[in-house]
């Protein structure tokens, strides 16, 4: 009986994690400039930590979150967003947020990294600063072979399941960390947001 509880328990905690292996590679791995009209993001991520769990991310719209893809370990993703401010979530565990002020034409990035959490990897989204200094600004070695090594994945029809099906779990990981995340200093959202001049 206590055996079935702890599962049920594990499950309940685990319901949003997707495991690895559910995006594809995509068949052409050059980045393309953003448009005219519109900022492109890149989300790449490359860590031991958490390697079996993919890291999924959403934007938030009108307080909604829009699946966008699952990012695993050694891959990135590339998404467009209209000029103007943005908010992005990664979920696993528990839920972590992005903000982001991104200008027409030019490309943003954002890195994934993952830390232990109570029964899973958590992820977090950083920056990639222009500010020199930073652990995730442009002259970082380490950005730069992170720019290198991720390839480049789209979603399947299997990660847009996953998504459909977690809907109700990923949802209440927006209700319940948001929250947390607007008690967040000026400075350390800063810290986690992107701005326009961070565009190249």
């Amino acid at each position: 009986m206590f055996r079935s509880f702890l599962l049920g328990i594990v499950a309940l905690v685990l319901g949003g994690c997707a495991s690895s292996g559910q995006m594809i590679k995509s068949t052409n791995q050059t980045l393309t400039n953003a448009s005219e009209n519109h900022a492109q993001i890149i989300f790449m991520r490359s860590s031991f930590v958490g390697a079996a769990i993919s890291a999924s991310v959403f934007e938030i719209t009108n307080g909604k979150p829009e699946f966008l893809g699952l990012v695993e370990d050694d891959t990135k993703i590339a998404v467009n967003a209209t000029p103007g401010k943005h908010l992005y979530m990664v979920v696993s565990e528990a839920a972590d947020f992005l903000e982001a002020d991104v200008a027409a034409g030019k490309t943003y990035y954002s890195v994934v990294t993952a830390r232990m959490g109570m029964w899973k990897a958590r992820f977090s989204l950083w920056p990639v600063t222009n500010t020199s200094g930073k652990e995730f600004s442009w002259d970082s070695k380490d950005v730069q072979k992170m720019l290198m090594k991720t390839v480049l994945v789209e979603n399947t029809d299997k990660s847009k399941q996953w998504a459909q099906h977690n809907n109700s779990d990923i949802t209440s990981k927006y209700n319940e960390y948001w929250p947390v995340w607007q008690q967040k200093s000026a400075e350390d959202l800063k810290e986690r947001t992107l701005s326009i001049q961070d565009g190249r």
